[in-house]
């Protein structure tokens, strides 16, 4: 008589661990696929020579991106909005700032990525609060990790416009340890959650500026693969 109801549940969990890779296997599809199209497919990077022109960098670690930018630049000063006094290791002579968004729990709770633990990130896709990284940096390298990109004066413009969309006014803001002595985290608005991640976040926030990436791009992957490397880029320019 017991063994009706083992059955049965032994048939529930097969049924639900099927329904969870064919989810797993539909997002990474569906990764794959909206990371394909392009935004702003139109798009050319302008000459190093041209007036106004703004280098910046995007990185990273394999799992999630960053956009790097110079600490100054006639356009913009970062130092007020992002100043070095938040980071232990203020008197260092930074050159460049780098902004991500993501999910606060991950991002509070998981110095490494081998510390993510499984509900955790169940529960950041499902929704959670988001805050925003800020890491300082003196003159990074660019390398297949940090890939150089230009933009033309109009386009860093609306870059560092909606770069300050994402960030609350100071008196307004909670602040939080990073996890060296060169990063900090901030309150940030906008929802983490499956469908718009840290990842998406950077392509959304290249895209405003007018910058060719994808229409979706869950994954680390799908926002690297339109940025070329380095050595691709200087190749371009010769």
């Amino acid at each position: 008589m017991a063994a009706a109801p083992l059955r049965q549940a032994l048939r529930a969990l097969a049924w639900l661990a099927g329904g969870l890779v064919a989810a797993i296997v539909l997002v990474l599809l569906a990764g794959w696929l909206g990371s394909a199209v392009p935004r702003n497919a139109e798009w050319i990077e302008p000459p190093a020579d041209e007036p106004g022109v703004v280098e910046i960098m995007v990185g990273t670690n394999g799992v999630h991106t960053e956009i790097v930018m110079p600490l100054v630049t006639p356009a913009k000063d970062w130092r007020a909005i992002f100043p070095a006094a938040d980071v232990p290791a203020s008197g260092r002579p930074y050159t460049h700032v780098a902004v991500s968004w993501g999910e606060r729990e991950v991002f509070l709770d998981t110095p490494t990525w081998s510390e993510l633990r499984p509900a955790t990130a169940l529960k950041a896709m499902i929704g959670g609060d988001a805050l925003l990284h800020v890491a300082h940096y003196v003159r990074p390298a660019p390398g297949p990790d940090n890939r150089p990109l230009r933009l033309s004066a109009a386009q860093y413009a609306r870059l560092v416009q909606r770069i300050e969309a994402a960030v609350p006014p100071a008196d307004r803001r909670a602040r939080y340890r990073g996890y060296a002595d060169w990063d900090v985290f901030y309150d940030a608005p906008g929802r983490y959650r499956w469908n718009n991640t840290c990842n998406q976040w950077t392509s959304d926030t290249l895209a405003a500026a007018g910058v060719r990436t994808g229409w979706w791009t869950p994954f680390a992957g799908g926002v690297m693969k339109w940025l070329p490397p380095a050595a691709e880029a200087g190749a371009a320019d010769r």
